[in-house]
């Protein structure tokens, strides 16, 4: 059952060949590594047996073996143990549960796992880790509280000199994978020694080599023990891959690629798109798949349509109990299900609502889906709180909740304030900036798209201003601006040559009273000039008369569907999903999961990259939900690429620099990060710069504590070769920028570090878990419109005046589209039941790190957290804070930390998990 090898481990799998003699750790001394073994005066040994740290006298005659497996004629050894802790599936088929007993019966006697322990100490002989092998053998019987977890036993025999052990070598002989929580040593001194894992461990006949899991300690490269050296290595070397071939479902190999999977031109070349991720359309890169490329264009790949899965790395799968309260369950319930019905429902009558009551039908009265064979709708923990389900006799009735945003005050959306409002605390308060300059001018080619001044005349403004001039209103910070003019006029001809989309390019003037409010003043719609029109602006104020009461309705919609679009197609998925997908396959690639950044990030990249491929399978692939439901149709991943090529930058996501940019805020070393915002009533900037400051804090502290020695940071061989991929593979398109920071201090890697946790949590719960809330009910927020504003010279003005409210609601999106859109959009804004928040730690993953003051340091993170939960539900009582308190008002509460599951408006997620 034992088999002591002192010379070294098993020439099988990842241990061949990879133990070579490397350095001692400077400052570590041979004896005190060796002084996590205690042996008593008896022969026997003090092993700690559970994890609650009682300890057993265990006097056991001490048994060592040769490594040919024959006794030592000298010396002996000291007897410990490996509990090894598996999860088991929670829903299983009958065959699932037979290969569950067999695999149960085979690892009870020694045929299952098989284990190397290795010492962080080199054995001179062999110049690689000491090494001691075993097979899982036993189960424990103790109970545990969940059911779906099994331990098992393994017993070891160590030399005396062995050391700390710092890896095990686990190898599973089983002819299917499975996933392993975690091993754990008992019988070294000082207690339990932690080996998490959270990991699926292939089957050695899917893959021959084994897997390596580090103890829970934080080296830094240069700190590493040398007999693991080579295996930080090893384990890097193996998830990088070699860039060739086709992944397969057990691989955890991370490489990049274009998003060239987005078109389908073998199926109808009405689906063929553009390859993103070249100088005319640049773009963060995706993680690779090596699927073929299409048969009619060498640079697409060819797409794995759903049900079936797209490729991730085997550990960024969803978990179990995701899959079954939310994400891939639900998601795809949604889209291969839940919309389908809905299509064939409604697509043979896909016509406009013909009033408002049509729209309140869907959350008062519901309607019948016809098609009734998807039973796991009915039955549903897939389709949640927001979209209701309710069996009739034959039939289903769906039926929506009512959205938060008409849920206090019905006709909240048709007023300016409201309108205003959003801006600075609906779903995309993160486009709004400060005027600063006038005359308003295009940076767009004059050639191409008229003359750049703006239609926005002075005259015009002061019309607004209460008698205030123009300049003195610049020069007292109380005009604003909401600009898509350059982002979309060059796509306004596309897509108003689609099928039923009309748009133009849009700006928006905000004016802040004395009182407090911000009121939106004048509205300008572009289209791209024509030989009769040169200047084919339109301005569009409040007015008093019914006529502009109506056009004044009908711009704030055009505004509101171009601001629907930004906010998907580039501050939700570009600024959040896309580049979080390059930093996480660069961590996971550079940086070994023993390095302290990659223990402080790895909370942050949970679910992303699943996520990202669900979403380029069914939601922003080519006749996807996102070109069928949003303005900009088959142009819309081309008008993200443009936002990336002249907007993004790394240095202004940032919270405090990107609110400077914007004019929102304005450099104050009194205030806390630095900043003061110029509407103190700004409730996204005002509760995010708190977010924002403690994760500064958490990172400060954690950053310090393991960068102490002078050019630590530039010495770090893993960290710079980690932010030298991101720029350069990850960023390809972007790498020659001048604005990338530099790695060089402990304050660059802070600044670096809390920008991306910012990115996955706090930026990422703000612009994502309002959707439903605000774009549930489709006139306060139109992903698209169907018609432009009728003009006087038009064929059909005569029925807009006769019947404005049916040009209003003819120009919303048809029942089909909306439905869609309330579907995916109430999917989006859901929290898992398995949710991990900011602050907090996975029960499971307890053991994440073993470094007391680390700890501590993550425990006040929590505490302060928890104090930014009470601010802001102050805040949200005060009644000076008119944007959010007041009558039918709904309070802010994107930036609460903590929530439940379903559709809360609030909860802040570790990672872009949805």
């Amino acid at each position: 059952m034992l088999t002591v090898n002192p010379a070294g481990p098993s020439k099988s799998g990842v241990a061949r060949g990879i133990f070579r003699r490397t350095p001692a750790i400077s400052g570590e001394s041979p004896r005190a590594r060796r002084s996590c073994v205690r042996v008593k005066e008896n022969g026997s040994i003090r092993a700690v047996i559970s994890s609650g740290d009682k300890a057993l006298e265990a006097a056991s005659p001490l048994e060592s073996k040769e490594s040919n497996g024959s006794l030592l004629s000298s010396g002996g050894g000291i007897e410990v143990r490996a509990v090894v802790t598996v999860r088991k599936k929670m829903k299983e088929k009958i065959t699932e549960k037979i290969e569950d007993q067999w695999e149960f019966f085979v690892n009870g006697f020694g045929k299952g796992i098989l284990i190397h322990l290795i010492s962080q100490e080199i054995d001179p002989d062999t110049n690689s880790g000491k090494s001691v092998q075993s097979s899982v053998r036993g189960w424990l019987t103790r109970p545990l509280s969940n059911p779906h977890i099994v331990e098992y036993a393994a017993k070891l025999t160590v030399p005396h000199d062995f050391g700390c052990p710092g890896a095990i070598l686990l190898t599973n002989l089983h002819s299917k994978e499975f996933y392993l929580l975690e091993i754990v040593i008992h019988g070294f001194d000082g207690g339990p020694i932690f080996f998490p894992a959270n990991t699926w461990i292939h089957s050695r006949k899917d893959n021959p080599e084994s897997r390596i899991i580090f103890k829970n300690q934080a080296y830094l490269p240069s700190q590493t023990p040398p007999g693991i050296k080579d295996l930080r290595r090893e384990d890097l070397l193996s998830i990088r891959g070699n860039g060739k071939g086709e992944r397969k479902p057990h691989d955890r190999i991370y490489d990049y690629d274009l998003y060239n999977d987005l078109g389908n031109p073998d199926k109808d070349e009405d689906l063929a798109r553009p390859v993103l991720g070249s100088e005319e359309w640049p773009y963060p890169r995706r993680c690779r798949t090596g699927r073929p490329p299409t048969g009619s264009d060498p640079l697409s790949e060819t797409r794995i349509e759903k049900p079936h899965p797209v490729y991730v790395p085997r550990d960024e799968t969803f978990e179990e109990i995701k899959q079954n309260t939310f994400s891939a369950g639900r998601l795809k319930a949604v889209l291969h299900n839940l919309i389908p019905s809905i299509a064939a429902t409604l697509s043979s009558s896909d016509i406009s609502f013909k009033c408002f009551s049509d729209i309140d039908k869907l959350y008062n009265d519901g309607f019948i889906l016809k098609e009734d064979e998807h039973k796991d709708l009915v039955e549903n923990r897939y389709v949640g709180k927001m979209v209701k389900e309710v069996m009739s006799i034959g039939q289903r009735l769906l039926k929506y909740e009512t959205p938060a945003i008409i849920k206090r005050d019905r006709f909240a959306w048709l007023r300016d304030n409201e309108f205003a409002r959003q801006s600075l605390a609906g779903v995309n308060p993160v486009n709004i900036e400060l005027l600063k300059e006038f005359p308003i001018l295009s940076k767009l080619d004059p050639a191409v798209y008229g003359p750049p001044e703006s239609a926005l005349t002075k005259e015009l403004i002061e019309q607004e201003l209460n008698g205030l001039s123009l300049e003195k209103a610049i020069e007292d910070k109380r005009l604003f601006i909401l600009d898509y003019h350059d982002m979309l006029l060059p796509f306004v001809k596309k897509i108003n040559s689609l099928p039923s989309r009309k748009t133009y390019a849009s700006r928006t003037i905000f004016f802040y009273t004395k009182t407090g409010f911000l009121r939106p003043i004048a509205i300008e719609l572009s289209l791209p000039p024509t030989p009769s029109s040169p200047r084919n602006k339109h301005v569009y104020t409040h007015g008093h008369a019914a006529t502009t009461h109506w056009t004044w309705k009908l711009a704030k919609a055009h505004v509101c569907s171009n601001d629907a679009g930004v906010h998907q197609l580039v501050n939700h998925w570009l600024r959040t999903h896309a580049t979080m997908e390059s930093y996480i396959i660069a961590t996971h690639r550079q940086l070994s999961s023993m390095h302290p950044i990659y223990k402080l990030l790895h909370p942050h990249m949970r679910y992303t990259l699943e996520i990202n491929a669900l979403a380029r399978q069914g939601l922003i692939n080519g006749g996807g939900i996102i070109e069928a439901c949003f303005s900009p149709g088959k142009y819309a991943m081309e008008l993200s690429s443009a936002a990336y090529k002249r907007l993004w930058r790394f240095d202004i996501d940032a919270l405090p620099a990107d609110l400077i940019r914007r004019g929102m805020a304005v450099e104050d070393p009194s205030m806390p990060c630095g900043v003061r915002l110029v509407i103190e009533d700004y409730p996204y900037a005002a509760d995010g710069l708190l977010v924002w400051s403690a994760i500064e804090e958490w990172v400060d502290n954690y950053v310090n504590h393991f960068y102490s020695e002078p050019n630590s940071v530039t010495s770090d061989l893993e960290l710079q070769a980690w932010w030298d991929e991101i720029k350069n593979k990850g960023h390809h398109d972007k790498r020659n920028e001048p604005w990338w920071p530099k790695l060089n201090t402990k304050e660059d890697l802070s600044g670096i570090l809390t920008t991306m946790i910012w990115i996955a949590s706090g930026q990422h719960a703000a612009i994502n878990f309002g959707q439903y809330p605000f774009g549930g009910y489709v006139p306060n927020r139109p992903t698209l419109l169907r018609r432009l504003i009728p003009q006087e010279t038009d064929s059909d003005y005569e029925k807009f005046i006769l019947n404005p409210q049916h040009t209003f609601l003819s120009s919303l999106p048809t029942q089909l589209q909306a439905t869609k859109v309330m579907a995916i959009q109430d999917t989006l804004s859901t929290h898992s039941a398995d949710e991990e928040y900011l602050g907090q730690v996975n029960r499971l993953h307890s053991h994440w790190i073993n470094d007391h003051q680390v700890l501590k340091m993550f425990n006040k993170f929590s505490a302060r957290l928890e104090e930014i939960e009470e601010i802001i539900n102050e805040r949200n009582k005060n009644s000076h804070l008119k944007n959010r308190s007041g009558a039918g008002v709904p309070p802010y509460e994107l930036f609460l930390p903590t929530s439940g599951p379903g559709v809360t408006g609030r909860g802040i997620p570790n990672s872009v998990s949805i």
